[in-house]
């Protein structure tokens, strides 16, 4: 299947003054797929070194992290010589081998004509301790469960990929029940590769849902793996209570669902590590529209979404047959898969993590609030073809803004205060 950020990849190579790449994202997303697929089409030759099965590099590296010894073993033990102009070299699950992820620092000041990407589980980093980023010495990116149009292309509906592509408006709209179609498959499925590619080669939503329950068990021993005792059950604890989170109206993250009575400074690091490893999203408050939008966030107010809708949907134990039930799926769950299937597009298409607005008595709330330039956009989510746009309107003219902007299944349309964009298609839009 065909990963976007392959481009920027391509586009890191190609840049004389690259450091050492970093590709971050949680468990599962498909890092070590990629990099290997970008080894086999960019480059002649590619040493895979995965620290979690393969220990031959451990003893020198407990000696010495210098990227010409480093170098050296590579071609003795692995049988390449590594060249700077036609090998990647690929550490893996480097939270097995602290000192390997150390090593990039001196791959940057000593060795940068080598091309030498690294991935792991980076609770296992967070958690364990005396192990440090090489901060300022890597390139880093971003690899996340796929985007609804990576879900498309990866269904073989090129055309339908290319016409979003092409932003022809009319066009778009007018081909709406297919698009339709394949976006209620895509709130069951999710973008996790693994469930992607069975439900391509068997299209059974229930073989997807059993994937999806079993890469959450794998979470789960994940913290088992990497915490302690009091660590993991507050880990498990806050993971667990997503999908009550997101059920509620109003959306803050509130401590005393995740267990009563609790408190911010119980929970607050198991929250810091889940965001760390690519499993939540934070979504901050703010106090006003005002620019820039981060001078005005409250970072003890906060939603929290997952990096999955499909995965989010069997937390939630959301019915596989509200598929297949008329438009009930966009309207199940308070809205919360659509909530979710939009932060998720716009962290992974545009790269951005949005912010929310709501008053002090968290009324009149507006789902994401993004910054454009100068310009400050609010977004509404609805799950269904909902036109009234009372709140955001009311938000629009108490702050002066000059427009909002609407996500749902309504077609595009243009009013004097506000756009609406179809909830498959905004992301390009």
């Amino acid at each position: 299947m065909q990963r976007f950020l392959m481009e920027e990849l391509v586009k890191w190579k190609d840049r004389k003054d690259h450091k050492p790449l970093l590709l971050s994202g949680a468990r599962q997303v498909g890092k070590t797929w990629l990099m290997k697929e970008f080894g086999a089409n960019y480059f002649k030759k590619t040493v895979y070194i995965n620290f979690d099965k393969d220990g031959r590099l451990h003893d020198l590296l407990e000696r010495t992290i210098d990227p010409k010894s480093i170098l050296s073993a590579i071609a003795a033990l692995y049988d390449i010589k590594p060249d700077p102009m036609d090998t990647l070299i690929i550490f893996d699950e480097v939270q097995e081998e602290p000192r390997a992820l150390a090593s990039l620092k001196y791959f940057c000041e000593e060795a940068p004509e080598y091309a030498v990407i690294s991935a792991g589980s980076f609770m296992g980093i967070a958690l364990r301790k005396g192990t440090t980023f090489p901060v300022g010495k890597v390139d880093s990116m971003t690899l996340y469960p796929l985007s609804f149009r990576e879900f498309i292309k990866a269904c073989e509906k090129e055309a339908l990929c290319d016409l979003l592509e092409s932003r022809d408006i009319s066009l778009i709209c007018s081909m709406k029940d297919e698009f339709v179609r394949l976006l209620k498959d895509y709130y069951i499925v999710g973008g996790m590769p693994e469930v992607v590619s069975d439900y391509i080669e068997h299209g059974d939503l229930y073989s997807c849902r059993e994937k999806q329950e079993n890469l959450i068990g794998f979470y789960r021993q994940d913290f088992m793996k990497h915490a302690s005792g009091a660590t993991i059950q507050r880990l498990s604890q806050v993971w667990d209570s997503l999908p009550s989170q997101l059920a509620k109206e109003n959306k803050k993250f509130i401590y005393g669902v995740v267990k009563k009575g609790g408190r911010a400074k119980e929970f607050e690091t198991a929250i810091q590590w889940l965001s760390d490893c690519g499993l939540i999203h934070k979504v901050y408050r703010i106090s006003k529209p005002g620019i820039p939008l981060k001078g005005y966030v409250e970072i003890s107010d906060f939603k929290i979404y997952m990096h999955d809708v499909g995965l989010l949907g069997a937390m939630s134990e959301l019915p596989i047959e509200s598929v297949v039930n008329g438009d009930r799926l966009f309207s199940e769950f308070k809205g919360a898969m659509t909530e979710q299937y939009v932060l998720q597009q716009m962290v992974s298409e545009w790269g951005i993590t949005p912010l929310y607005y709501s008053a002090e008595n968290s009324r009149g709330e507006i789902d994401f609030v993004i910054q454009k330039m100068d310009e400050v956009l609010p977004v509404e989510v609805k799950s269904a073809e909902n036109l009234r746009a009372k709140s955001l309107k009311a938000f629009v003219e108490k702050f002066g803004l000059s427009r909002g902007v609407r996500i749902s299944m309504s077609d595009y349309r243009e009013q004097d205060w506000l756009t609406n964009y179809p909830l498959y298609a905004f992301m390009v839009l």
